[in-house]
């Protein structure tokens, strides 16, 4: 299979869907996340930047209730709503008729990020898929493993999954090291199986679209490997759906963007970036793209 490089030249020839000038916060979409746990918090935080420097209007941000008050003091931009957590400090699966309701009402859902409870992350995404409807979904983490053991993995939703190599190879059951000496195999294999798009994070990023084609993003730096790199990508991802870009439009965006973010932080030293720093670089990066 040929890969496409994904360049800034390449996405000058695929622009992103630009909002009316006079419009207002609806023009740009609403977000829900459904992130974080009692003891992984910012993760939720993290991917709400990333979702509101991406160009978003409107974000919700679900996440445990101990944590709720907290996230929504350090995020004045977001509603938070409190979930029920589980004993293992996760958001309980009793939260699903809710959030399928505020997901009816989105652009974009992106579930993932910072979550655990593996059964009831799987429990959650699963009401989530099925509920279907208008929002397109990043599925982060857990929410990508869980789909091959909870049924889910043939969804009629359009969908965008942001694995590392860890979470490929639990997904497909095979070792990581046969996923980082062929991403391209596995990253098509697993788009065909969701089916949806598929980014395969790593220093050079492969995706995959179950429709057929590969391209490849070599834009990153070594400063983004750090604490909360990915569920950043995620968030900005998240937004640019949001803003109307079709999925793989979106993902070849949110991947070269968040790898430039990267290189530009990392002229103040390649180690001791932050996570929370990344969603910073994105606006003016977009802009820049946008010529």
């Amino acid at each position: 299979m040929s890969l496409q490089k994904i360049d800034a030249e390449f996405l000058r020839e695929n622009p992103l869907p630009l909002p009316e000038q006079e419009g207002d916060k609806q023009e740009r979409g609403r977000v829900l996340v459904i992130a974080g746990s009692a003891e992984i918090p910012g993760a939720a935080l993290l991917s709400a930047l990333g979702v509101l420097r991406a160009g978003a209007g409107i974000l919700q941000i679900a996440t445990c209730r101990s944590v709720a008050p907290q996230l929504g003091m350090a995020m004045p931009e977001a509603m938070v709503v409190g979930c029920p957590e589980t004993p293992d400090g996760g958001i309980d699966p009793s939260a699903a008729g809710r959030l399928v309701e505020l997901a009816s009402d989105c652009d974009a859902v992106l579930i993932g990020p910072g979550m655990v409870d593996g059964p009831a992350v799987a429990n959650l995404t699963g009401e989530l898929l099925r509920g279907g409807g208008r929002p397109a979904f990043v599925l982060d983490a857990l929410a990508f493993t869980c789909l091959r053991d909870n049924g889910m993995s043939r969804t009629s939703c359009n969908v965008v999954a942001t694995p590392h190599a860890g979470e490929m190879a639990s997904f497909l059951a095979v070792s990581r090291d046969l996923i980082t000496a062929n991403p391209l195999k596995y990253a098509a294999r697993a788009s065909a199986s969701i089916p949806g798009v598929v980014a395969l994070k790593g220093a050079n990023t492969h995706i995959a679209a179950p429709q057929g084609g590969a391209w490849l993003c070599d834009h990153g730096s070594i400063a983004l490997a750090t604490s909360g790199s990915g569920d950043t990508l995620a968030g900005i991802l998240a937004g640019l759906l949001a803003r109307g870009a079709p999925p793989l439009l979106a993902t070849q965006w949110a991947v070269y963007a968040h790898g430039e973010a990267g290189r530009r932080l990392a002229r103040h030293g390649t180690y001791g970036v932050l996570a929370r720093e990344i969603p910073g670089e994105i606006p003016g990066i977009l802009q820049e793209l946008a010529g």
